[in-house]
């Protein structure tokens, strides 16, 4: 298992069959960084792709349609000491007619300040008191997929079974996300970070910035998922991604039930009654083109099981 040092020198800003930039066997690791959502690199260079323009593709030898890709997540950290977010909360996240009041003329982005040593961001711009707050850093990849079927090649502002710009508060530094293979090789590429964000992505901007970032990626062979899942220490989850939330929920519901019986022995009836009492849901993006509902429960109860 060898550890790849990949320097990006170009972008794309959809999820397709782009020739990869690095082929690696089931595995290895990759370091590399990414540009945030308008393609501003560690030194806030415009690297010339906007729209949470990709890292990647990288190719896994072997990896074929069927199979399940595994990229654990190892390392994620900001490599520049600014990032930028929205002022305002999504009219599709608050009620029809809400007409909010501001008492200031703040320009349409806000300028926050990250302390990359103390693991600390504030506000800088537009100045009132939230820059006397210190958010803690947890940094995620909101867009992160592999390559769809069919040739498509779909837009990082959406997302899909492919992945795509999902941003899930979840996904950071030692997550293992699952991703359907349609492709040779998967196709795996990620940018779009945040230094922090709350649930929903509601001000269109979780806090952008440039990332380092590391990463394993590795194969399950002859295994077929639907959506995207994950886990981490406590818990197990699927990613449900469409235009309508509602829908977006069933599809982790069903994806979570399909995870508890083929990857856990549950019979279905079993899956059913214990989701009724301890699923939990999580709202990753709101403001994009498709939703993101993420459902999980915690290993702990599964572990019963064994």
């Amino acid at each position: 298992m060898a550890t790849h040092v990949f320097e990006p020198e170009m972008y794309y800003p959809t999820h397709g069959s782009h020739p990869p930039v690095l082929e690696i066997d089931p595995g290895d690791s990759v370091s590399t960084s990414t540009v945030d959502a308008r393609g501003g690199d560690k030194h806030g260079e415009f690297c010339g792709v906007a729209g949470n323009p990709q890292t990647g593709p990288f190719a896994v030898r072997g990896a074929e349609p069927g199979d399940t890709l595994v990229v654990k997540i190892d390392e994620l950290w900001p490599n520049r000491p600014d990032g930028f977010t929205g002022v305002r909360i999504a009219p599709n996240v608050t009620d029809f007619g809400y007409d909010p009041a501001f008492d200031d003329d703040a320009a349409p982005t806000a300028i926050w300040s990250l302390d990359l040593e103390a693991g600390i961001a504030t506000l800088a711009t537009p100045r009132n008191r939230l820059g006397a707050i210190e958010l803690p850093l947890k940094p995620m990849i909101g867009c992160f997929g592999v390559a769809p079927e069919r040739g498509q090649a779909i837009s990082t502002a959406t997302s899909g079974t492919h992945g795509g710009n999902m941003d899930y508060r979840g996904f950071g530094k030692g997550v293992t996300v699952y991703f359907p293979v349609f492709v040779e090789g998967a196709l795996f590429s990620l940018g779009d970070c945040h230094a922090t964000q709350g649930d929903g992505e509601i001000v269109l901007n979780g806090i952008e910035t440039s990332m380092d970032a590391t990463f394993t990626l590795d194969l399950l062979k002859g295994h077929s998922i639907s959506w995207p899942r994950a886990e981490n220490d406590e818990y197990i989850m699927a990613a449900g991604n469409t235009r309508q939330l509602d829908q977006a929920l069933r599809h982790a519901t069903t994806e979570l039930v399909r995870w508890m019986c083929d990857g856990y022995g549950l019979t279905e009836r079993e899956a059913h009654l214990l989701l009724g009492q301890c699923i939990e849901y999580d709202v990753g993006s709101v403001y994009d083109a498709a939703g993101t509902m993420v459902a999980k429960v915690e290993k702990s109860l599964l572990a019963q099981f064994n």
